[in-house]
């Protein structure tokens, strides 16, 4: 190679890779604290007086947080200056430890049963400038002038020359939290729509029932766990290996609600989709969801009872209230009853002049005298100042209980 000459040049290409990105990642800082509490017993308080300003009593070391306490109460006070004026009660770390923090909270136990305790507490309130620190063993906090001494000894706080202190403890924790991050999301329970399933495939039935000439294929345990009444019908008969039973007391779309229920433990579409409000008052017990409040009532299904008084419930009105209070006496729906009697007893003008009081008349007059406790339940809450009409004044002009006239719904 000469003087001058140029190399020659191999041209490459650099070729980077990057590498796929990873996932994020994350923490999260919780900073809590550790609570625990001792109770002090201080019996003997007037032999403890005169030991001496500066002289204490000590309780035993409690644990909270990893630390051991302890509560140090003096009988003539820890300031001299307060020449025994006053009671002091401090709070001491009696383990090693460096720059903990804390919160803390000294009781005074009133023992008249009032009450009326003396509280002095870090939590539940802001601090400005946060957790009290304790910068080494024996590091303290808490109060030299505590209470008066001659208020103290005339209080309910001494009883048989007995003092009660409690104290809590919160100690400060910051931790790494990955539970609240990283949480598992269960799903709500599938057990129903499973047990739907053997009903709908009929997969290991055991008997069958004939409700009105059509057949009914179910499963002898799951009756059973469900309803008293079908373990009873079933395992306590004098066939217990019987095939078949027939029903004669429900309609078949009855007794399929019914089983709907008992293996999905939820309504039926077809009892969902009835409106009973639409109902007229003749027909109120005729609907599926009277007829289904009766089943339940009948196979002691309280579940499935609830759930049909609580869509009997919405469909209340001044025509047909006196309807579902018979239902409801009939099958044993306290809750629905209580609504029906309280909703007539609101209502008792237009109640009165519905076809559905004649019928309450004629058919069910021991819920008469129920509907009359009612109205005089109403009356005292009326003179409690829930509300300021009488529920008898409105049967002279037929208003409610706000004064506005009853619209009759049907």
């Amino acid at each position: 190679m000469t003087n001058g000459a140029t190399s020659p040049v191999t041209a490459a290409t650099l070729k980077v890779e990057h590498s796929p990105l990873l996932s994020p990642t994350s923490s999260q800082s919780v900073t809590e604290t550790l609570n625990g509490s001792h109770r002090f017993v201080i019996q003997g308080y007037s032999l403890a007086k005169g030991m001496g300003i500066g002289k204490h009593i000590v309780s035993d070391n409690f644990t909270v947080g990893g630390y051991r306490w302890a509560i140090y109460f003096y009988p003539d006070g820890k300031n001299p200056e307060d020449s025994s004026t006053y009671v002091s009660v401090f709070i001491a770390l009696a383990s090693e430890g460096t720059d903990v923090r804390a919160l803390f909270e000294l009781t005074l136990m009133d023992q008249s049963g009032k009450g009326k305790h003396k509280v002095h507490s870090h939590f539940d309130r802001s601090l400005e400038s946060g957790p009290y620190t304790l910068k080494y063993r024996g590091s303290m906090w808490g109060y030299k002038r505590f209470f008066r001494r001659a208020l103290l000894e005339t209080s309910d706080y001494l009883k048989d020359d007995c003092l009660i202190i409690n104290c809590t403890v919160g100690v400060v924790v910051s931790v790494i939290d990955c539970s609240r991050l990283h949480s598992i999301q269960v799903p709500e329970s599938d057990i129903g729509a499973h047990f739907g399933m053997l009903l709908e495939n009929m997969e290991g039935s055991d008997i069958t029932f004939d409700v009105a000439g059509e057949k009914f294929h179910s499963h002898k345990l799951v009756l059973a766990a469900r309803s008293p009444v079908f373990r009873s019908e079933i395992f306590d008969g004098v066939d217990e290996q019987k095939k078949e039973m027939v029903i004669t007391d429900l309609e078949p779309r009855v007794f399929k609600a019914l089983l709907h229920f008992i293996y999905r433990d939820t309504l039926s579409e077809d009892v969902e989709s009835v409106e009973s409000s639409s109902a007229s008052l003749s027909s109120v017990s005729e609907t599926l969801i009277a007829k289904l409040l009766a089943a339940a009532d009948r196979y002691c299904l309280e579940r499935l009872k609830l759930m049909c008084e609580s869509r009997l419930c919405k469909n209340i009105s001044v025509n047909s209230v006196a309807k579902i209070l018979a239902l409801a006496d009939e099958y044993h729906a306290t809750e629905l009853k209580a609504v029906c009697l309280r909703f007539a007893a609101e209502n008792l003008p237009a109640v009165m002049r519905s076809d559905g009081f004649e019928y309450l008349k004629d058919n069910c007059p021991s819920l008469q005298s129920e509907l009359l406790k009612t109205i005089a339940g109403c009356e005292e809450d009326y003179g409690s100042g829930g509300k300021s009409r009488s529920v008898w004044a409105q049967l002279s002009d037929g208003t409610d209980t706000n004064g506005r006239r009853v619209r009759q719904r049907t």
